[in-house]
């Protein structure tokens, strides 16, 4: 029963993540077509543009950050493997859990900090010092957002790494394919 609900937890977690990084990744030729245009109003009608700069500098940090957690899914970040490959299964969870558990603190961290700096940007209007000057409260959002997603997966990675570490069994039997 038990092994049923945490089994529940981590799919739920794991479907939201993975939709929510690949609904990041279709920001990725909104980018590529705004940086395109740039170069193409720049150089060769040479009349830039006011706002594309500032436009592309956030579309990346969206993607950045909320692919963050995706990566994290697919154990796409980089690992120093040194010490990882030459010790047991269960060694290996104990690293993983510390070093999960050093991710949430920072992305806590990260969290209010986003929220100190949106409520700044809502109460003060702060906006990109630039010529189009856009606002920076959806920036801050969005890095809650990403940090509070990140640190969700981490805990959800936490869960079965102490499962594993407790029992030797394997909390999900195989990784959830992408749809």
């Amino acid at each position: 029963m038990l092994k049923k609900f945490l089994q529940t937890i981590c799919i739920v977690v794991d479907k939201f993540t993975m939709w929510l990084g690949k609904g990041a990744s279709y920001l990725m030729p909104i980018l590529a077509f705004i940086v395109a245009f740039e170069v193409v109003a720049r150089y060769i009608f040479d009349a830039p543009t006011i706002w594309a700069y500032d436009l592309s500098l956030f579309l990346f940090g969206y993607i950045a950050a909320l692919g963050g957690a995706y990566a994290q899914q697919r154990k796409s970040h980089i690992n120093v493997d040194i010490l990882y490959i030459s010790v047991s299964p269960k060694v290996k969870s104990i690293f993983n859990i510390i070093s999960f558990s050093l991710g949430v603190f920072f992305l806590i961290i990260i969290f209010k900090m986003g929220l100190i700096k949106f409520d700044e940007a809502i109460e003060y209007d702060y906006r990109r010092q630039s010529e189009w000057a856009p606002v920076m409260w959806h920036f801050w959002l969005m890095l809650c957002v990403a940090s509070a997603v990140f640190t969700v997966q981490l805990l959800r990675d936490i869960l079965e790494e102490v499962y594993y570490f407790f029992t030797g069994l394997p909390l999900i039997e195989k990784e959830i394919k992408d749809d």
